[in-house]
This record gives C-alpha cells, structure tokens and sequence, in this order.
C-alpha cells in the first residue's frame, strides 16, 4: 500500500491512501502530530506501505528526530530525476513543484537551494512545507498524488518497467539510508584522532601557522632548491624546479615521481601530510565529531553514475591512518563488507559473455582470467582495467587484443557503450539510469555547425579528442552505474534485514557507505547473525537485479573493533 504524506508546517499533516497509478480515492486523514500517525501506520502494517513524499531529506530527517523509522518510501524527487535523465533532461529541477508544473504546463520553478553544509548543524524539515516549490494556489497533497501517478504511468512505457522500478526502489532507500546513517553516525574517538594528528603533524599550532612537521619540511625543501619555495604554491614549485634543471609540467604526485632528485621524497612527505591536516585535521575534527559521532552529509546519487557525494566533511575519503579513531563503542564491533572486484564481474553479468562469467565464478576472478595472458595474473587486471576505462596506451593494445579474443561479448558491450559516447547518444546502466548528453559546446566542437554531420555521427577532424574523451565516460558508465545499483540494491536488503535481528542488546545499525563499502555497527552478541544476513543479503542483490547469472559477488566482511583493522 501507497500512502502519500505532507505536512502542515505545524507539527501535523494529511495522509491518503494512493494506488500505483490512479489520482487517488482512498481514505484521507488529517493529524495533529505527522511522527506518531506514521509510527502508528508502520507498526499497524508491520512496515509494508510505501510513503510518498516529496523528498526524504526533506521530511524523514525530522521524522528521524522524533525517533521514528519507516521501512519504504517512494522519494518523488529522486524518481523525477531519474525519469527526467532517461530522456536526456539531466540537471532540470526535479522538486515536487517542478513535476507538478511541467505536468500541468506551467512555468517551472528552480529547485530550493540545499541546506547548510560543511560544519552547519543538520536542519530539521518537517516544518518547512515551502521547500517543495508547490505554487499557493494548489494543493499539495493533491499535487503529491498527481505527480506520483504520473511518475508510475512514465516508468510503465519504458521498454524496462520492472528494472526501472527497482532503480527507483532502491534509490530512495538509498535516502532513507542515508538520513538514518547521518543520524546514527559513525562512532568516533576524538582522543584518538587527536592523538593522529600530533603524531603526524606535531603538536596543534596556533592561528594560521603550519604544523610544526610541515614547517619543518617547508624549510627542508626550501634548502633543496637553493631558495625560497612555498610548497603550497604549485607556480613556485614549477619555477623552483626548472631552476635546477628538472623542468615538471604538473606538480602532481604521479609527475613528481617521475624527478630524481632529493627535494621529491620531501614534497611527496609534505603533500601527504598537508592533505592530512587540510582534509582531517583538528578543525575538521572540531567541525564534524561531536558526541563521539562523525555524521556525513550524503548527497544521494550525487555523481552521474549513481554514486554518493558528500556536502562536506570528506566522508568518501576518510584516509587510513584517520581510519584509526573509528571505534566501537564498548560490547559492540564494526562489521565491513566490501565487494571485491565488483566491476568486473558486473561487466559479466551484463555482458552475458560466458567465459568472462565462469571465471566471475572465482573468489579471485583475476586468477582464471590469467589463462589467457601467459599465467600473468597482473597483465590480466591491467587489461580488465583497459577494457573497462578505455586506456589504449603503453602496453593496453596488445592486452584488449587478447581481451577481446577471450571475451568478445564483454568487449563488444563496453566498445558498443565507448561508440555510442563518441557519436554523442545516450547509455544507460542496467537498470536503466542514464548518462548526461553532451553539452552543446561539445556538439559544436565535434560536429560543427553541420547539422546532418551531427545526425549522422560524422565527426570533425579537431574534435577526435573530445570525441574519444567521451567515449571513455561512456563506456565506464554503463559499467560503473550498474555497479552503484549493485549496491544500492545489497544496502537496502541489509537495512532491511537488520529489523529482523535480535535488539535486546541495542538496535544495530548501518553506519558508513562509501561505493562498494558498507559498515555496521552492531552489538557483539548479534555479530555472527549480522554477518550471516550480510552475506544473505550480497546473494538477493544478485538475483534480483540479473536475475539467475551465474556471476557471483562474494563479499570480503571483516568482524573488527577498529575500522583502521578491516
């Protein structure tokens, strides 16, 4: 059952029972307090409806304040913008009162801007009704049910309703996820990570000076040039360099490798370490920890290929070494799953491609893949690697040749994808999310002003480059958007599958998620039976998005106190 939901700006709210495609007739209520007529509905339909909403972070962030949780929900702005994408209308707003205007051919609004980020305390929505950019003179629960049937009717006339519906599922548990994991945080010794920093950097210093580490390798670095470099200035390392002849045209750290010179190791240290202090360091502890919790902002399919994003606090790149002040609390441990070597065996899967299927059948799929390249286990993942990113050069050409004898329906997939991309079409994953198009300066540096050149995917001869470049976005993209599907899929199985365990000893719950990662933080005495549905969990995702392939994705779990130790 389908209940869509809005709140009055006071506390309360209406509710009614919607179908799958209708206007909706069902029972309407009105309530004076929204959290506990939702807690009520959930519990009285043991958690099976669906709520319809304009957008989860908009009203389950508050919801959650009030200790509430709900088990689905149907985020009407995280749909429209993947319908709007799978026509090539990536990026228009995609609120509640965007949908409802180009529904009803009117005008269509910008989307609200985005709450406070880096360091800003998280802002409950439950009260803020404005934020969904309905017009005054409409009804907003009207408006909800209309643009909610009109979203089921569109996803029905795509040529794959059912994929599509699950895309749509499990991206806005994906936000449910999200505001839960932001709500419970990751647990976080502040000591500890203090402690880190003074061991890597010295101790904290005061107003803008650098920590005494990096000082003390400024100065270093400084007398390796024979004068004085700001090593935070990439303009004065390019002149420093050239002035003891070894000329650098990037200061980055794959082009600084390729220097023999003593001043290198130094920069290399003092980069590290000035990230470190930058990304991580004490204001950043001071910003972002709090209670002994560290609570990402996610941004739900934040990157074109489904991917989460961050508002700030770097939670998608949390260094090793900082990994160190991510604890359980006492009597409870960390549980990390990682699918390993998922990529490639999504391109297995998606593929149908036989070969590259039974070898996906390994715990290590590089292994039997090595049969194919001499016994040379890495010459085998540096061509999966090519094939998968497009690299041609160095030793790439003679990998793919190989590849392509070996697994001719997997790279044909990825080439179609690669050649789509070049002639300026559209991909898509597997369940259906789309790539942008490319931007009209793109069409014009590649086809001209010619636009029959442009229909018929004749390229010019000055926008090869730039053709190519998008081939290689393409042909990752068909692979690496079903990947985050993948996952989406296995973290909305675990989050549903944790309600089942045993809660005596505190309510389990999902943490941290970062691509093909996710991380528990449970009660001890529950850790084997969170383990076990897991795993269960890894083998839904499998058959509900490829139905009955013979790919598997086993999962590395690591059962730890310290996530630095997964």
């Amino acid at each position: 059952m389908r209940i869509a939901v809005v709140s009055d700006g006071h506390g309360g709210g209406r509710l009614r029972e919607v179908g799958s495609s209708d206007a909706g007739e069902g029972s309407l209520w009105r309530v004076g307090h929204l959290s506990g007529a939702i807690a009520d509905y959930e519990e009285h339909t043991g958690g099976t409806a669906r709520w319809v909403w304009a957008s989860t972070e908009e009203l389950y962030s508050a919801l959650m304040d009030h200790s509430l949780r709900v088990s689905r929900c149907h985020d009407v702005a995280l749909v429209e913008s993947l319908l709007l994408a799978y026509h090539g209308r990536c990026g228009e707003p995609r609120s509640l009162g965007a949908a409802w205007a180009r529904l009803h051919g009117r005008e269509v609004p910008p989307d609200p801007g985005q709450r406070p980020g880096e360091g800003a305390e998280p802002q409950p929505t439950l009260f803020e009704p404005d934020l969904c950019t309905v017009p005054p003179d409409v009804d907003r629960l009207t408006a909800l049910i209309e643009v909610h049937a009109d979203q089921q009717r569109r996803i029905a006339e795509l040529p794959h309703p059912s994929r599509f519906a699950l895309l749509c599922a499990v991206e806005s548990a994906g936000a449910l996820a999200a505001v839960e994991m932001a709500h419970a945080g990751v647990p976080w010794r502040a000591d500890v990570h203090d402690a880190i920093l003074t061991e890597q950097l010295g101790p904290r210093p005061t107003g803008a000076t650098r920590p005494p580490v990096l000082a003390d390798l400024a100065t270093r670095i400084s007398a390796e040039f024979g004068r004085d470099v700001n090593p935070d200035s990439p303009a004065q390392l390019v002149k420093a360099f050239a002035a003891i002849g070894h000329p650098v045209e990037s200061t980055r750290s794959w082009a600084l490798e390729r220097v023999d010179h003593p001043v290198v190791p130094l920069l290399l240290r003092y980069k590290e370490l000035a990230r470190l202090h930058a990304a991580n360091g004490w204001t950043w502890l001071e910003q972002w920890v709090r209670h002994g919790r560290f609570r990402p902002d996610y941004i739900v399919g934040g990157v074109v290929s489904g991917r989460w994003a961050t508002r700030g606090g770097g939670a998608l790149q949390i260094p090793k070494v900082v990994r160190r002040a991510v604890v359980a609390d006492p009597d409870w441990t960390l549980i990390s799953a990682d699918a390993g070597q998922l990529e490639p065996r999504i391109l297995a899967a998606v593929s149908g491609d036989t070969a590259l299927a039974t070898a996906a059948k390994a715990d290590d799929l590089y292994a039997p893949l090595a049969d194919a390249f001499g016994g040379d286990r890495d010459r085998a993942k540096v061509a999966m690697i090519s094939a998968m990113y497009g690299q041609t050069g160095g030793d790439a050409a003679p990998l793919l040749r190989t590849m392509r004898h070996a697994y001719p329906r997997a790279m044909e997939y990825v080439d179609d994808a690669a050649r789509a991309g070049e002639e300026g079409r559209l991909v898509r994953s597997w369940l259906g999310r789309t790539s942008p198009p490319p931007s009209a300066m793109w069409r014009r540096i590649v086809f001209g002003d010619d636009v029959a050149a442009a229909d018929n995917g004749r390229e010019r001869p000055d926008g090869a480059r730039q053709a190519r470049s998008r081939g290689r976005f393409t042909r990752n993209f068909v692979i690496q958007a079903t990947a985050a599907e993948w996952a989406l899929v296995f973290m909305a199985a675990v989050r549903r599958r944790l309600t089942g365990l045993d809660t005596s000893h505190g309510v389990p719950q999902m943490v941290f998620f970062q691509h093909d990662e996710l991380v528990l933080h449970v009660p001890q005495a529950i850790a084997d039976s969170a383990v076990e549905q897991v795993r269960e969990a890894a083998e839904e995702a499998r058959t509900l998005v490829f139905g009955a392939t013979p790919v598997r994705f086993p999962l590395d779990i690591a059962v730890v106190e310290c996530y630095a130790d997964a």
